[in-house]
């Protein structure tokens, strides 16, 4: 049986409450135990079956798990397969993705999970756990089969990419999956109110000639699905929340203590709509990027736990949808190889801790979705992140693992690079 140590890195696993230096033992692709580095006599060495990995001056975590990316795959390949856009969660330091349902067919059956669920065992290095769709075809109609959806291997529903408009479909969503125990990720938006907004209502669209999408074009929706969790006792879960009202909204719902759960992305809690000022089309996404109090607000929300975990959002778009005019521009950024190192930079910024920087990237989102990851207990899959705090790097697009390179932050220099990615207690990325 193969055996991977880990020795002398920086454990952080806030679950288990430890930060310290250790060494990590592997066997069989999960953790066998783990010591404090100045108190293990074991003697380490390299040999047959048995590999070493010096971690001195670097954090060890557990991999990082985001609850919301677009893996595209089947129909929009051009765009990104679960081959690239799982090698690029990788390089990010993402062991486990959730993928989105707005394929071509939509994950609105069986077939379809299964075909996701086959493709990423066979080209995927990192686990891969599908969303199924809310309505049959996304369509906004039609409930689709939860049930069958959860026995394919979903472990939660969403329409996104599009609102559930329709109020009572909304309603039997959440009292299915109370049934069904499958938490439900609302894309809060009215679409009435949003109309063909290319970005956030407010002084710089003014200045540029766009139209603006305003906050209650999201704050609304978050209501009406509180209100909706409340009444049905489901589970909901507010996807990409972007604006000051909603972590109000949302902070008050934990507070009578509904089953609701939310994420904020990093471009959504490091950037503002100035970003928008050249009219860069990297930087058009729904929701869009808002205003600086929106910003603070969003920080403040992931700081108490109000806002429960970082999600990438990863969206990859071709060039051609991309390098147009910013009105016909398609929406979304690339995100999951630079999720770490912008949330780091807050950790840097003295907004939040090392702790609930990494908790909000792997526990949260793992507890927010069901899943038994997120920790590296005995026992557990050693699934596990590598990362050099204290080193920087340039965003290249040209150099990211992503089909896409959509990204906001070309040139922009982030510090906490990731050397090593590990799945199972297999490397399946690694910087060198």
């Amino acid at each position: 049986m193969n055996r991977l140590i880990i020795k002398g890195g920086r454990f952080l696993d806030p679950v288990a409450g430890i930060d310290g230096i250790f060494n990590i033992y592997v066997m069989g692709g999960r953790v066998a135990s783990f010591k404090p580095a100045y108190a293990d006599t074991t003697e380490i060495t390299p040999g047959p079956g048995v590999e070493v990995i010096d971690a001195k001056g670097l954090l060890v975590t557990p991999g990082l798990i985001d609850v919301h990316a677009h893996l595209r795959e089947p129909g929009f390949e051009y765009k990104e397969t679960i081959r690239t856009g799982t090698l690029a969660a990788a390089a990010g330091g993402f062991t486990s993705i959730l993928c989105m349902a707005n394929t071509r067919p939509v994950n609105d059956n069986e077939s379809v999970t299964r075909y996701i669920r086959k493709k990423a065992e066979e080209e995927g290095v990192v686990n891969v756990f599908p969303v199924g769709a809310v309505s049959v075809g996304q369509n906004g109609e039609r409930l689709t089969e939860m049930f069958e959806l959860k026995s394919a291997g979903c472990v939660a529903v969403s329409d996104d990419g599009m609102p559930i408009v329709d109020g009572g479909l909304m309603r039997r969503a959440l009292e299915y999956s109370k049934i069904c125990d499958l938490p439900v990720i609302s894309h809060a938006e009215d679409p009435t109110l949003a109309g063909s907004g290319a970005m956030n209502e407010g002084e710089v669209s003014t200045r540029l000639g766009l139209k603006g999408i305003p906050g209650a074009a999201e704050e609304s929706v978050v209501a009406r699905d509180i209100a909706l969790a409340r009444l049905t006792g489901g589970r909901l879960h507010i996807a990409h929340v972007s604006t000051r009202g909603s972590v109000e909204l949302i902070r008050m719902a934990k507070e009578e203590g509904l089953k609701v759960t939310a994420e904020a992305t990093p471009h959504h809690l490091t950037l503002t709509d100035e970003a928008v000022l050249k009219y860069s089309t990297n930087a058009k996404m729904n929701p869009p990027l808002r205003s600086s109090g929106d910003v603070e607000a969003l920080r403040k929300g992931l700081k108490d736990g109000t806002i429960d975990c970082v999600a990438t959002d990863h969206a990859p778009q071709s060039i051609m949808e991309k390098d147009i005019e910013f009105d016909r521009a398609a929406n979304g950024v690339v995100g999951i190889e630079t999720a770490f190192s912008l949330i780091y930079g807050l950790v840097a910024e003295g907004l939040l801790t090392l702790n609930e920087a990494v908790s909000a990237m792997t526990i949260e989102p793992a507890r927010a979705m069901g899943l038994d990851k997120g920790t590296l207990r005995v026992g557990s899959a050693a699934d596990i992140a590598i990362i050099d705090l204290a080193k920087g790097w340039t965003v290249d697009p040209a150099k990211l693992r992503s089909k896409s390179k959509n990204t906001p932050f070309a040139g922009m220099t982030l510090k906490g690079v990731v050397e090593k990615t590990i799945v199972g207690g297999k490397t399946v990325y690694s910087r060198e």
